[in-house]
C-alpha cells in the first residue's frame, strides 16, 4: 500500500481504522491510570509521502526523559482518551486538531508503569507550523509510513525479567522500545489490514518505572 499524502490515503486509512475491531482490555487493567497518545498523520519531509509525528522527550522531565514517544500523556479527570490526545498534541507540539480529524482508536496498551494507553489515530491536513514545548519535547520527527512498513523495521528479543517478547522499532540507527514501539507496530498492522494484538508485548526494564 503506497502512502502519498492525499485524500485517497486519508480515506484508506480511515476505512482501515473504522473497520478495526478493538479488543477489550482485561479486567486486571481496571485500576490503571488512563492515558492517551496521538498517532497523527502529517506530510512527510519527503514530498508526497505520509508520515506520523514522533517526539524525543525533554531531558528535564522527571519520568521517561530522553525517551522516544508519541505525543500524549495522562487523561485529566473527566477527559475521554480522544480529548486527552488532542490536548496533549496541542500542548506538546503546538498542533491544534479537532474530533473531526480523528480516524479511529487502536487497542488499549497496559504499561508496567501503571497506565492504560489509548492510541488515537488522527489526520493533520496542515502541519507546517509545529511549535514544540521546550519543557516537554526536545525534538519532533516525521517518520514516513514506508519506514514502519519495511520488513526489518521491528524485531523481538528476550529479557531475563519476563517471559514476554520485547518489541523494538529500528529507525535510523536508533532503537525505540515499547510502549511506543508496540503502538506503532499495531498501527503498521492495521495499515496492512491485519488485526494484530500487542498488549502482551513487553517493555524494557528501564521503562517499568
Amino acid at each position: 500500500m503506497d502512502h502519498p499524502f492525499d485524500e485517497t490515503t486519508h480515506s484508506k486509512i480511515m476505512q482501515r481504522c473504522t473497520t478495526f475491531a478493538r479488543s477489550d482490555p482485561p479486567a486486571s487493567t481496571s485500576a490503571l491510570k488512563r492515558a492517551a497518545v496521538a498517532i497523527v498523520l502529517v506530510a512527510a519531509d519527503v514530498p508526497d509521502e505520509t508520515a506520523f509525528l514522533l517526539t524525543l522527550r525533554a531531558a528535564s522531565l522527571r519520568a521517561h526523559s530522553n525517551q522516544w514517544a508519541l505525543p500524549g500523556g495522562r487523561c485529566d479527570p473527566g477527559e475521554t482518551p480522544v480529548i486527552a490526545a488532542l490536548r496533549e498534541l496541542r500542548e506538546e507540539v503546538g498542533l491544534s486538531l479537532g474530533e473531526g480529524d480523528v480516524l479511529g482508536l487502536l487497542d488499549d496498551y497496559p504499561t508496567r508503569s501503571g497506565y492504560l494507553i489509548t492510541p488515537v489515530v488522527m489526520w493533520a491536513a496542515d502541519s507546517v507550523q509545529l511549535v514544540p514545548s521546550p519543557d516537554e519535547v526536545a525534538s519532533v520527527h516525521r517518520i514516513a509510513l514506508a519506514d514502519i512498513s519495511a520488513t526489518d523495521a521491528f524485531d523481538f528479543t528476550r529479557i531475563p525479567e519476563s517471559d514476554r517478547r520485547v518489541i523494538r522499532f529500528r529507525h535510523r540507527g536508533q532503537l525505540i522500545h515499547a510502549p511506543t514501539a508496540a503502538l506503532i507496530y499495531q498501527f503498521r498492522e492495521v495499515l496492512a489490514g491485519r488485526d494484530t494484538r500487542v498488549a502482551d508485548l513487553e517493555q524494557p526494564v528501564f521503562a517499568w518505572k
